[in-house]
């Protein structure tokens, strides 16, 4: 008669080799598969979730973005928690006018910010009675269909809506909430300095851009190491204030036409 197999001796310690061998490659796959996402998130992709409204239309509360990494080069920005371990860029490229940019806030250096790419350095940046000026010349609007929106007090109203076509041939569309009579529609000149970038929101009456200075609590001028990504591609939208976790709500919660959708 077979006797049966004890778990004691040579077979035991088979057995505690095996399960430590288990555990073991466990551990690395699980190791290697966040080196690869560290990797990915700090070179190539990082997404990006929208909180607040002041790139709507283009943008939505509830967004989520995937932000090219690799397409300014790299600062101590790209990498998580803004290590300081360099200055300026590594193989820089500079954004262009149009660019919807994700940036550090100078003012503190950790907080994501995120607006669209107005003034390049040198430039000369002023808004007149709601009106764009760049280097002296009137940025062409055209009016087009009004949009409905949260007003300040959260009321659902129909704005103003322009397509705004920028110097270089970028359009897009942006809003007055208040007409251009807004908080910020009236400015001085504004002269982008050397290495650094003019930053709005499409939602011109209610984006705190460059248009306010820093210690104003505004945005003032980025400096290019400051630069994260550009904003490339709506990968998923949810529902002003529907957490994205709550995958039971996706069928009438999600936003279907604006899932895998450009940033433009």
């Amino acid at each position: 008669m077979t006797e049966p197999v004890r778990l004691d001796g040579k077979n035991a310690d088979v057995k505690s080799r095996a399960n430590e061998g288990g555990l073991g490659e466990t551990l690395k796959v699980i190791v290697q598969a966040l080196l690869i996402a560290l990797v990915v998130r700090t070179l190539l992709f990082q997404p990006f979730n929208i909180p607040s409204g002041s790139m709507i239309p283009t943008l939505l509360v509830g967004d989520y973005l995937f932000v090219s990494k690799y397409a300014y080069g790299y600062s101590n920005h790209s990498i998580p928690f803004s290590p300081d371990l360099f200055k300026g860029r590594i193989f820089g490229s500079p954004p262009k006018r149009g660019d919807v940019v994700v940036f550090k806030l100078p003012r503190d250096g950790t907080t994501d910010y995120i607006k669209r790419v107005i003034g390049l350095p040198g430039d000369k940046i002023q808004v007149k009675e709601g009106r764009l000026y760049i280097n002296g010349e009137i940025v062409p609007r055209e009016p087009i269909a009004k949009v409905t929106t949260e007003d300040f007090y959260g009321r659902e109203t129909e704005v103003a809506t322009y397509k705004e076509t920028l110097p270089g041939g970028v359009s897009h569309t942006i809003i007055e909430i208040q007409g251009d009579n807004g908080f910020n529609d009236n400015t001085g000149v504004f002269e982008v300095p050397p290495d650094h970038y003019f930053m709005m929101g499409d939602n011109r009456d209610n984006s705190t851009d460059s248009r306010v200075p820093p210690d104003q609590g505004g945005v003032g001028y980025v400096p290019f190491e400051n630069l994260v990504g550009r904003a490339e591609v709506t990968f998923f939208s949810i529902g002003d204030g529907q957490p994205a976790w709550a995958f039971w709500k996706w069928p009438w919660d999600l936003r279907w036409n604006r899932m895998f959708q450009p940033v433009k």
